[in-house]
């Protein structure tokens, strides 16, 4: 399908989905007596829907009501993780349209959003999502050390921008953003929270998954100022069992998360409120989640490999209300961020051995610290004439010192002269066979503003921009040794500085309360850097350039009879530059980036939630997107030189929904409650040039809720009942070893939840 037909049934089908809409939409008056009815109906679905319409959402710099926002946005509530059972990303950032999850690595695993991805594993350079929390910027450019997948517990929602927004949040945001928020102290009341879990998966040789959560809110001088601390922790039993092992143990994937979260709120005067949160989180697995066999619950690896990731962030922000003329918030932040990852390398390096506890492995210690500053203005009131202006700066200071041992390499090097170029101290010093540094040192700063004009009642033009200057400093070495084939280090610098101008313009109708119907233009950029591996192969560019995206979309949000609430957008965005995450040739397979080719991202979004009754709800959310190369993209290792036109983005499948259906009985004693979920994601290739696909799956969970004694809430669940084997993820099946992620195989289990208020 060309890219002018495509455009050509976007905007059809956009037209489309408006009239069908608008026509009964503009019937509804805003009576008094509908606006009340509206209200109680969107505050019902609220309670049992993950796509209400009346949260309040602060991703835009500004508190709207989402339902109000012309842009494609989701939000979910505290309340709403806590029915779903949430407690990480992979329980319900995939349920929402446009989003599907790279699950694979704890503590480092993707979001990706409308299909922008170069990669199911990690981008080689900084993530196509932005992530956030509280509005600070938690993913620093380049290869990210650590994702925060923040704990769902005290979460006052998860917001999520479909969407580039390089407006107001400036790079990583080609595909969209999730920004979490966390709740902070509360002056005005004391309150406390507890949440227990334990449940049991298939294949977890009888071990548990457990969770201990607390939360604590305490007024010290009443109205003024507050604190709030969070603690947990969390196990979630391994499933897979490691053959390679002496001997062979079952399941091994055990993963831990502990976390603390305190905040201080103080309001020293009316219109002046001061907030400091400071957040811990660590992971700790004992074994990867990969598996080597495919329709298994199995791997083989000569040992364990583990991995610990950790964010320390503290932040202080300020806001203060300047009386008619505008509100001013400032927040600074400073993140600390560490990673450290053990592979084995199975390909009989120097020793010729594969197997057993001698087999080569690599281990790699990160670290990354990230500075943040920003500072904006914005209007007051509800006139003809809005706006908003700030200006924003990011340092982030990143180290990474990956090595690679071959046990009995030295030695084994200097017995056999003959076979090798150099001698055991040069290629294999203490048996070490690989080693990598990379320093790299980013800035970012940013002006950024947009100003919204009504000249007539229901019509809205926005327009607004952000103009950034970034530096990209690095080195990197790649160590003397035998996978490098070289006696001497070699090494790469790059001092690159890029400016530009991200643009955003859009025209938002609202004929009435019930209905929004919007056309938006945006543009997102993702900075450039240093590769890595910079000097290693002639092949190889010492760096690589920023690339872009721009984004033509039409949305409509509605309510219909009062029952019914709609959130539908059609799109389409072209990529341009792609940094594209690319390997070398055997047996060393070394990564890279290169700025190549160009493609095409058409969709359609729609979230629905219908109450059939005062008491069921039906919500469903679907997706089809169609990602595919405009443009051939160079791989110089590749079969046939590189990917041709018309080839699928990595990961992005053409057909995603979610539908939930909810029971609720609030009226009957103890609030039962009873929901069923459904996810379905259909087949999607997962590298360039791999035909290995993930999909092509459906997962059904369910929940049983009571109320005990007024503050304890029992919750019943199942979640993947069928036992659903799902691959999503197998990014390096092309090369020497397959290397499958899973769903979690079915989980049965029970949680309690007490809350003082």
């Amino acid at each position: 399908m060309t890219a002018q037909i495509q455009r050509r049934l976007l905007w059809t089908a956009g037209t489309a989905i408006a009239a069908l809409i608008a026509v009964p939409a503009a019937a509804q008056t805003d009576t008094p007596a509908t606006k009340a009815a509206s209200s109680k109906t969107t505050a019902s679905a609220a309670k049992t829907d993950i796509a209400s319409q009346d949260i309040i959402v602060t991703a835009t710099k500004r508190a709207e009501s989402l339902s109000q926002v012309a842009m494609p946005i989701s939000a979910i509530s505290g309340d709403q993780l806590e029915k779903m059972n949430a407690n990480s990303l992979s329980d319900y950032i995939n349920r929402l349209p446009g989003v599907v999850f790279n699950d694979y690595q704890p503590g480092v695993s993707e979001v990706v959003i409308r299909g922008i991805a170069a990669t199911t594993y990690h981008e080689q350079g900084q993530t196509t999502v932005g992530y956030y929390i509280n509005e600070i910027n938690v993913v620093e450019p380049g290869f990210p050390i650590a994702i925060p997948d923040v704990d769902t517990f005290d979460l006052k929602r998860v917001e999520v921008l479909r969407g580039p927004q390089g407006t107001l949040f400036g790079s990583s945001t080609l595909g969209g953003l999730v920004n979490y928020v966390v709740n902070t102290a509360d002056p005005s009341k004391v309150d406390a929270a507890a949440e227990g879990i334990v449940s049991y998966t298939h294949n977890a040789d009888g071990q548990p998954n457990y969770a201990g959560k607390v939360m604590v809110n305490l007024p010290i001088i009443k109205d003024k100022l507050a604190v709030r601390v969070m603690a947990l922790q969390r196990y979630d039993a391994g499933y897979i069992d490691n053959i390679g092992l002496t001997p062979p143990k079952k399941a091994t994937n055990n993963l831990r998360t502990r976390g603390l979260r305190g905040s201080i709120v103080f309001t020293p005067a009316e219109g002046t409120k001061i907030t400091y949160l400071s957040m811990y989180q660590d992971t700790k697995l004992d074994d990867q989640t990969y598996i080597s066999v495919n329709h298994s619950y199995t791997r083989s690896t000569g040992r364990e490999e583990p991995q610990k990731t950790s964010f320390f962030l503290n932040s202080l922000r300020l806001d203060q209300d300047l009386g008619d003329f505008a509100t001013l918030t400032v927040l600074g932040s400073v993140d600390e961020k560490t990673n450290y990852t053990l592979f084995t390398d199975p390909y009989g390096y120097v020793t010729g051995t594969f197997t057993g506890p001698n087999v080569a492995y690599d281990y790699a210690n990160a670290n990354a610290n990230i500075k943040t500053i920003e500072a904006r203005l914005a209007s007051k009131g509800d006139g003809p004439l809005t706006w908003l202006i700030g200006t924003s700066y990011l340092r982030a200071k990143k180290y990474y010192f990956d090595q690679m041992f071959a046990p009995g390499a030295e030695s084994y090097i200097n017995a056999h002269p003959g076979d090798f170029a150099y001698s055991g101290d040069v290629l294999a010093p203490n048996d070490r066979i690989y080693g990598y540094l990379s320093d790299t040192l980013n800035t970012d700063f940013g002006v950024f503003g947009e100003v919204t004009w009504k000249p007539v009642k229901g019509l809205e033009l926005t327009v607004g921009g952000r103009y950034y200057d970034t530096l990209a400093e690095g080195d990197v070495t790649n160590k003397a040794g035998f996978v490098s084939g070289s006696p001497v280090d070699l090494s790469g610098h790059v001092d690159k500085r890029e400016n530009g101008f991200t643009p955003k313009a859009t025209i938002a109708i609202r004929p009435n309360s019930h209905l929004l119907a919007y056309l938006t233009y945006s543009r997102g950029y993702r900075v450039g850097g240093i590769n890595p591996n910079a000097g290693l192969l002639a092949t190889i560019p010492t760096s690589y350039a920023s690339d872009t995206v721009d984004n033509y979309e039409a949305g409509v949000k509605t309510t219909l009879w009062d029952r019914l609430t709609i959130d539908a957008s059609v799109y389409d965005i072209v990529w341009k530059g792609i940094q594209a995450r690319l390997f070398g040739p055997a047996p060393q397979y070394y990564s890279y980036v290169s700025n190549a080719g160009s493609a095409n991202v058409v969709g359609v979004e729609f979230s629905g939630s219908l109450a059939v009754t005062p008491h069921l709800n039906v919500s469903s959310n679907v997706t089809y997107t169609d990602a595919e190369l405009t443009r051939f993209l160079p791989d110089t290792f590749a079969v046939g030189g590189g990917y041709q036109t018309g080839t699928t983005l990595p990961g992005s499948s053409k057909w995603s929904v979610a539908s939930t259906i909810n029971y609720d009985r609030n009226d009957l004693p103890g609030q039962p409650s009873l929901a069923i979920a459904h996810r379905y994601l259909s087949k999607a290739p997962v590298a360039f040039g791999s035909d290995s696909t993930r999909g092509d799956f459906n997962i059904f969970d369910l929940r049983a809720s009571v109320t005990l004694l007024h503050q304890f809430r029992l919750m019943a669940f199942a979640d993947n009942v069928f036992n659903e084997y799902g691959i999503l993820n197998a990014p390096f099946t092309s090369q020497a070893a397959p290397a499958y992620s899973i769903v979690r195989p079915r989980t049965f289990g029970l949680r309690v939840d007490w809350k003082l208020r």
